[in-house]
């Protein structure tokens, strides 16, 4: 038997008895399920559920940075001018899902921490990979030194989906999307990927030729990919009614624009799933800004991820390079355009803060030839004053 990830979608609520209740939209059902081959027959029969094979997944891992952080704020935080906006990001709810966090770190004193573990290795943040990106999108000031995009934020939700080893699969990152839609996350920030030549290697393990196990490996990741696109039409309903999470992840890191034959490979999941912002890389060029070697294409937009110092554990910080580096500064940002909208009397959603921040996304910081593909509408700005 093989392990699935399978989606219920739920039936509406009848009206009522004078058809005049509005009908609510119910989250989905997901669940992990080791099932024999010929129970999936059954599944496809069944118009209201779908199913993926539960593959790998995998930390984006980053570069470690030789520059050391300094005092002052992050450069990033400058970069996407979140230094001179009025905005601290109060009032809303972000999910981090990565590798959990260090609850103690004085980054997130006064803030919060709603923990839960999909792993079945327990809370807290081994890896440091969870605990930076979250500093980045919400950390206050350590030892006088700004990390946090949105100091504001008063509630966060961390999902931990990477186990101590920085590997999961995606049926944990599908209960967390369910559990962060549950308890109304606004915001829900990923910088990890769908590991295919993972799937790969399980596949050899067991025993396949390379050849059909890249196949098969190619059906599963097709599966994950309609599934996650399924569940994002669904978020999508829901945030008709305003109870929908804006969903942030990172492009991957799999470029190598600087090798003696370079090559670009496009964003990969969850990134590259619809009505996903996925996050490039850039780093500092002079008066410019200029794309990472390593960040992937056919990004949404892009945001500081080189050179990145924010939160880690035991206390400190530490200073590291990806697109899971950019992908938090967006989601710190998403979290200051939803306070600024709401704070002008319009409804914050993922719809409407999705749109400020494609609309407000400069591509004059960045030399007239870098193509759109590398830095999608450019990069993402804070809300101004006025």
């Amino acid at each position: 038997m093989r392990s699935y990830v399978i989606l219920r979608r739920p039936k509406a609520d009848a009206p009522g008895r004078m058809g005049l209740e509005r009908l609510q939209p119910k989250p989905p059902e997901i669940t992990v399920e080791n099932l024999p081959d010929h129970a999936l027959p059954e599944l496809d029969a069944d118009p209201d559920t779908s199913y993926a094979e539960n593959m790998p997944t995998a930390l984006i891992e980053p570069l470690d940075s030789p520059a050391p952080a300094v005092a002052g704020a992050d450069w990033g935080i400058a970069a996407v001018g979140a230094d001179a906006s009025p905005f601290t990001g109060a009032g809303v709810t972000v999910a981090v899902l990565d590798t959990g966090i260090d609850a103690a770190h004085p980054a997130f004193a006064g803030v919060t921490l709603v923990e839960k573990d999909f792993t079945g290795s327990g809370n807290g943040d081994v890896k440091g990979h969870g605990t930076h990106c979250a500093g980045t999108i919400f950390g206050r000031d350590v030892g006088g030194q700004r990390i946090g995009i949105a100091r504001g934020v008063g509630k966060a939700l961390i999902g931990k989906v990477l186990r101590n080893d920085g590997k999961g699969d995606s049926g944990m990152i599908f209960e967390a999307l369910q559990w962060a839609l549950s308890e109304k996350a606004d915001i829900v920030s990923m910088s990890l990927g769908f590991d295919f030549p993972g799937l790969v290697k399980n596949l050899t393990s067991e025993g396949w030729d390379i050849e059909p196990a890249t196949s098969m490996a190619l059906v599963g990741y097709r599966s994950n990919l309609r599934m996650l696109d399924t569940l994002m039409a669904m978020l999508k309903a829901h945030g008709a009614l305003g109870t929908s999470p804006l969903v942030v992840a990172a492009a991957g890191n799999e470029s190598k624009r600087a090798a003696v034959t370079p090559y670009r490979i496009a964003a990969s999941l969850p990134a590259a799933a619809d009505g996903v912002i996925a996050v490039a890389a850039i780093g500092r060029d002079a008066d410019t800004y200029k794309v990472a070697p390593f960040s992937n294409m056919l990004a949404t937009v892009a945001a500081p991820g080189v050179d990145i110092t924010s939160a880690w554990p035991g206390g400190g910080l530490h200073t590291i390079s990806g697109t899971s580096m950019a992908c938090p500064h967006v989601s710190g940002v998403a979290a200051l355009w939803w306070q600024a909208l709401e704070q002008k009397g319009i409804s914050a959603s993922a719809a409407s803060v999705g749109a400020r921040i494609l609309a407000s996304a400069r591509r004059n910081v960045f030399p007239a030839d870098v193509p759109e593909v590398d830095i999608g509408q450019g990069l993402v700005t804070a809300p101004p004053a006025n």
